[in-house]
């Protein structure tokens, strides 16, 4: 399928990992920032907490009074941490604390980076993902972290993301389609593609309730650790498909109106042909290549959904994490996202203001008013 099809096969209103969407301008994304010790985000990542734990727990278990005992720190569960923290166990507590504090000062030091960017210029919010997110520490550390900043005088807010981090990448997939899509039908199909797992979706568009989608949610998914099996490039967009194939068969069952139109989260940077240009070096097999197509490859297998021909817009995943939030940050102009995981993904929108709940952008309703005034002219 040559590029020029492809892009218009798959989108009806933006290509692949476009800047420009129907809520938001995406003003950056996958910023790569290195200091004297490498990549600027391998210093608040998740591997970078336990790193710190563990250095933590290194004079305690010198004198036999680690908490933890034997137990490498990289297999302490976020839940055990947790425990701890609303536990009786004073020293243990300590300990913990005394990680986040460490992991919060380099979350604020990071941060002070990206402010510091052209592209993150005037940011008024950050919204935090990632599995971290997804814990009482990861909570307490993004809290501390603007503590810190704005003791700094930075004026930032710093928030966790409101749904779980496993659905907010599912749900964020809403934002990348087009306005057609919620007029006739009530859900999409999703994607989550991540360097351990890939997570699909049915999700409902809860449009009819409230037309910002912020009533959204996943009403089915199935979770592949593909890191478990070590699938070829092929093999892995193989049980992508039959997973599709899986939550079409449900929708269909449960009545839903399933729209043609799959969403996809996946790392990297995006290329308008939706190929991957860097970034996706965790993945199964080479997806940077010049002659492998993600969505091109799925739409072979799914060619139709329901009567029509199907349409997929790929975008770079912590960007999609954080079209989640697009609803709840309709009160500040500038925002951003941070995705703590195995790095930090980030991304900086603006967002793109409506006009008196008409659907139409601010851009579109000043064009209108435009060809008003001009055919007034005329006449």
């Amino acid at each position: 399928m040559a590029t020029d099809e492809l892009v218009k096969t798959t989108t009806g209103i933006a290509h692949h990992g476009a800047e420009r969407l129907p809520s938001v301008e995406i003003d950056s994304f996958n910023i790569e920032m290195k200091d004297e010790d490498g990549f600027l985000g391998d210093r608040a990542s998740r591997g970078a907490f336990r790193d710190m734990l563990d250095r933590w727990r290194k004079p305690l278990r010198k004198s036999g009074e680690d908490p933890f005992g034997d137990e490498p720190s990289e297999d302490i569960s976020k839940k055990t941490l947790d425990a701890i923290l609303a536990g009786d166990d004073i020293k243990a507590t300590a300990l913990v604390h005394s990680a986040i504090e460490e992991f919060a000062q380099e979350l604020a030091y990071v941060t002070r980076r990206f402010l510091k960017t052209k592209a993150w210029a005037k940011t008024e919010r950050i919204v935090v993902g990632g599995g971290f997110r997804d814990s009482k520490l990861g909570e307490l550390a993004i809290a501390r972290t603007e503590i810190i900043l704005r003791h700094e005088d930075l004026k930032i807010e710093m928030v966790p993301i409101r749904h779980h981090p496993d659905e907010a990448g599912l749900i964020g997939a809403l934002h990348l389609a087009p306005s057609w899509i919620f007029e006739a039908h009530d859900s999409i199909l999703a994607v989550d593609i991540g360097g351990t797992n890939i997570r699909c979706g049915l999700v409902e568009t809860a449009w009819k309730k409230a037309k910002d989608l912020s009533k959204a949610k996943v009403v089915h998914s199935e979770l592949w650790r593909h890191a478990d099996d070590e699938p070829t490039r092929e093999g892995a967009v193989k049980r992508l498909t039959k997973m599709l194939k899986g939550l079409i068969t449900e929708a269909e069952k449960e009545g839903y109106k399933l729209a043609p139109f799959i969403g996809i989260a996946c790392p990297g940077v995006i290329n308008a042909d939706g190929s991957i240009e860097k970034g996706a070096q965790n993945l199964p097999g080479n997806w940077e290549s010049s002659k492998f197509n993600l969505p091109a490859s799925l739409i072979e297998g799914i060619p139709q959904i329901g009567e029509h021909d199907t349409a997929i817009l790929m975008h770079n995943d912590g960007v999609v994490q954080g079209l989640s939030e697009v609803p709840f940050m309709q009160d500040v102009d500038r925002w951003g996202v941070l995705t703590i995981g195995t790095g930090l993904g980030n991304a900086r929108f603006t967002n793109r203001r409506k006009e008196g709940g008409n659907g139409k952008d601010k851009d579109s309703a000043e064009t209108g008013k435009k060809k008003d005034k001009d055919s007034k002219k005329g006449d």
